[in-house]
């Protein structure tokens, strides 16, 4: 009887926490899917009438400043993740194989930059880039973007190149290769799991970010997650537009995740 009890505990505690994790992630993702397809008079009823509508995914893309907003955000991920993996990946392996005080002080600074608080950085990043003429710019965006996952993701590549063996780039050097041919040929080629799980991470978190879009974007270059915000107006908040563009934008991260997952998982198991 107390071993029955106990499996009827568990099974209950299973579902109770299924229940719990549907209600805190799969929840607000559902209520902001039908908000999306609700009018703008059934937002505050979302569960009940059959009064459902496209026109607000409609309404939306005609808006000139969604599309370019969903435009600049793919351009500025691409990018920094393009550029990030580029100084990431040489200072991972940079930390993994060699030592030096030029290699301490790197990664006293990277250490030092992931103590701050992140949203410490927002308002003297504002001032350097008005200061630079910068603001509102893709080269204002991107700078932040690269230094934060410089920072965090250095680390990250340092744990996959310490997981590899180094015995076969030895190799590589005894049969002539020099060091950056021993990187090339064997180091890199045996990392690509883990480069590719850390470009999909740093796509996702620069798509998704939202402090920077708000504070060094404006006009000229708006971002996705910022430009949601633009349903707030004085009469009140367009709810039914607010889900549809934010639908919009998950779709992108949706589909990246969807089909780098296995990538993501591979990596992350090196």
């Amino acid at each position: 009887m107390i071993a029955l009890a106990l499996h009827a505990l568990r099974r209950a505690i299973f579902a109770i926490s299924i229940a719990a994790i549907f209600v805190v992630f799969v929840g607000p993702i559902a209520i902001l899917g039908v908000t999306s397809i609700r009018p703008a008079s059934g937002v505050f009823y979302i569960w009940r009438g059959t009064n459902f509508t496209f026109n607000n995914f409609v309404e939306v893309l005609h808006q000139s400043q969604v599309v370019e907003a969903m435009w600049n955000s793919f351009v500025l991920s691409t990018l920094a993740t393009i550029l990030s993996l580029g100084i990431t990946v040489g200072s991972g392996y940079m930390l993994s194989r060699f030592g030096g005080w030029i290699q301490r002080s790197w990664f006293a600074t990277i250490y030092i930059f992931r103590t701050v608080p992140y949203i410490s950085w927002v308002l003297p990043l504002y001032l350097v880039n008005t200061r630079l003429g910068i603001y509102d710019t893709y080269i204002g965006l991107l700078l932040p973007h690269i230094a934060v996952h410089v920072c965090f993701f250095s680390w990250l590549m340092k744990g996959f190149f310490d997981g590899i063996n180094p015995s076969m780039e030895y190799a590589a050097l005894i049969d002539g290769c020099t060091r950056w041919g021993a990187f090339y040929r064997v180091a890199l080629p045996a990392a690509m799991p883990g480069i590719a799980a850390l470009a999909i991470l740093c796509w996702l978190s620069t798509w998704n970010e939202f402090l920077f879009a708000l504070i060094l974007s404006g006009k000229r270059t708006p971002l996705i997650t910022s430009t949601m915000a633009q349903f707030v107006t004085e009469t009140g908040t367009e709810w039914n537009l607010m889900s549809a563009t934010a639908v919009l934008a998950m779709m992108p991260a949706l589909l990246v995740t969807i089909f780098g997952q296995k990538y993501v998982i591979r990596g992350l198991r090196m």
